[in-house]
C-alpha cells in the first residue's frame, strides 16, 4: 500500500535518518521525501513529508516505532492519491522559491508533489527538475497541473507536460 505521511522532527542532527529507518526496518520502500530544514513549525520542529510503500499490517508498528523515537506523526494518508504524472521544469527553479511552487499544489488538499529531482549545473545557470504530482482522481490531477502551470509561468519557468 502507498502511504503519505507528515511528521515533525526535532531540530538536531540525525533526526531524518532516525525517522526513515523504521520504514526500511519493516520492509517499506521510500518513494519521496520533502525535508525543508529552514521551515519550522510553531513548536520549533522541522516538518517532513514522505511517501512510501508498505504492507498495511506493518503500518501500526512503523508509527509506534516513530513515536518511540520522538517523532511527531501529524498525518497519515493511505492510498489517497491514486493518479500521478511527471512533469519537467526548466528555469531558475531554486531561486524562484521551490517551496512556494510545491505549496501551491500541496495546499489544495486533493493533490501533492510526491517527488522532486533537481539538477543544478551552476548558481547562475538554469536548472531542471522532474516533478511527480499525485492526486485523488484524474480531474483533480488536471486541476493540480493547471495550478502548477500558473505558478511556474509567473516565475518564468518552462513546464513540459506529458502528451
Amino acid at each position: 500500500m502507498k502511504i503519505s505521511m507528515d511528521i515533525e522532527l526535532q531540530d538536531i542532527p540525525g533526526q531524518l535518518v532516525l525517522a526513515l529507518e523504521p520504514v526500511s526496518d519493516f520492509g517499506g520502500n521510500i518513494l519521496s521525501v520533502l525535508h525543508q530544514r529552514d521551515k519550522k513549525t510553531p513548536s520549533g520542529r522541522i516538518p517532513v513529508q514522505f511517501v512510501f510503500e508498505l504492507e498495511e499490517k506493518r503500518l501500526d508498528r512503523v508509527v509506534e516505532r516513530l513515536k518511540e523515537r520522538g517523532v511527531k506523526v501529524v498525518r497519515i494518508g493511505k492510498e489517497r492519491l491514486k493518479e500521478s504524472m511527471v512533469v519537467l521544469l526548466i528555469g531558475h527553479i531554486m531561486h524562484s522559491d521551490v517551496r512556494d511552487t510545491i505549496d501551491s499544489i500541496d495546499s489544495t488538499g486533493f493533490a501533492e508533489v510526491v517527488g522532486l529531482s533537481v539538477s543544478m549545473p551552476g548558481v547562475a545557470k538554469k536548472s531542471s527538475a522532474s516533478v511527480t504530482l499525485s492526486a485523488i482522481g484524474k480531474k483533480e490531477l488536471e486541476e493540480a497541473l493547471q495550478i502548477l502551470k500558473r505558478t511556474v509561468n509567473k516565475k518564468g519557468i518552462l513546464i513540459i507536460t506529458p502528451i
